[in-house]
């Protein structure tokens, strides 16, 4: 296969993935409890309105409508055996709207964590959640998926679970955990556990990195932490446009398109290569960062005073970096 992704990383100092899934579809009518990957089927037209906005908008790069179309996730909407046939619709109609462009697109095959916890504290085996990785693998490649995109992971075992299922799938990936408790994930992780993690995976990403969490600032302090191990794999960051809101019975996120052009630009100098936004970003904030990207020099190293000044307070004193353990959280969140 060729890896198309491994061609840009080479020829390229920086790629814009795309935005939020979740909140450009709530704004097309998903209604929350709905399963978003449904309208792989129901609703194509949406989802490559979804696609084509982030393309258009100046992204290298787009996941596809699959983060929670695994089987255990799609087993919630009594849809589990469709786990593989909507990853594979998710994939081709990304496809389509990629190669309609006379630029490279990649099509990143999203995937989600499984929504289980993992044994020996909770009920999913290593074994299991292989399988249901590689299901949803096996149907991102029938799609057409340049390389599968592992994100919002909160517990190291279902990475190294989802590492050894690309590697039966033979495919490419990336993968990024969820940092947002006092700079560590929901089980207790830190920027540098996750670094170390990934050197020793038998079957290691392409790129690594951060996503969700809680807002711009804290994604780049945990940039920064990454960077500190000295790992030369590139770095991801996509981080949340802002804080959210909860106004007029909807949520929403504060992050301007100004606002993610200086985080664009203090992710780039902080040393991430793959940048883009997670929950609440939408074409209008891809488009001021990718202006942001083409137009501004590449900077110093940002300091923690800088990307405060720039972009809002951390939310926790915490960096994940100190004696400081919260206690883990057994929740999981859908990519918004």
């Amino acid at each position: 296969m060729t890896n198309a992704f491994s061609k840009m990383l080479a020829a390229r100092d920086w790629i814009l993935a795309d935005g939020a899934t979740g909140t450009n579809l709530f704004n097309m009518g998903l209604e929350s409890g709905d399963a978003p990957e449904m309208w792989n089927d129901q609703h194509p037209d949406r989802i490559e309105l979804l696609y084509k906005q982030a393309v258009d908008a100046g992204s290298d790069l787009f996941l596809t409508n699959s983060f929670g179309g695994n089987a255990a996730r799609l087993k919630l909407h009594g849809a589990a055996k469709r786990a593989r046939e909507l990853s594979r619709i998710s994939a081709e109609i990304g496809r389509e709207v990629a190669d309609r462009y006379d630029r490279p697109v990649i099509v990143a095959g999203s995937v989600g964590p499984t929504g289980e916890i993992m044994a020996p504290m909770g009920a999913l085996t290593h074994e299991l959640a292989v399988e249901i990785f590689h299901e949803q693998a096996e149907g991102l490649k029938e799609g057409g998926a340049d390389v599968l995109w592992l994100e919002t992971i909160s517990a190291p075992e279902e990475y190294k679970a989802a590492a050894e299922a690309f590697k039966l799938a033979n495919m490419p990936w990336c993968g990024t955990m969820s940092f947002d408790t006092a700079g560590r994930t929901m089980m207790g992780l830190t920027s540098a556990d996750m670094a170390t993690m990934v050197d020793k995976l038998g079957n290691p990403p392409l790129a690594y990195g951060a996503n969700c969490g809680v807002g711009a600032s804290d994604l780049l302090r945990t940039v920064l932490g990454f960077v500190a191990q000295g790992s030369e794999r590139p770095i991801i960051a996509k981080g949340n446009a802002g804080i959210p809101k909860y106004h007029d019975g909807h949520i929403h996120y504060d992050g301007t398109p100004e606002l993610m052009a200086e985080y664009a630009i203090l992710a780039r100098d902080a040393g991430a290569t793959i940048i883009g936004g997670c929950c609440g970003t939408m074409p209008e904030h891809l488009s001021k960062m990718r202006e942001a990207l083409e137009t501004r020099p590449r900077g110093e190293r940002p300091t923690l005073d800088q990307i405060t000044g720039a972009l809002g307070a951390f939310s926790s004193a915490a960096d994940g970096t100190g004696d400081d353990t919260p206690e883990p959280r057994r929740n999981r969140r859908r990519r918004a």
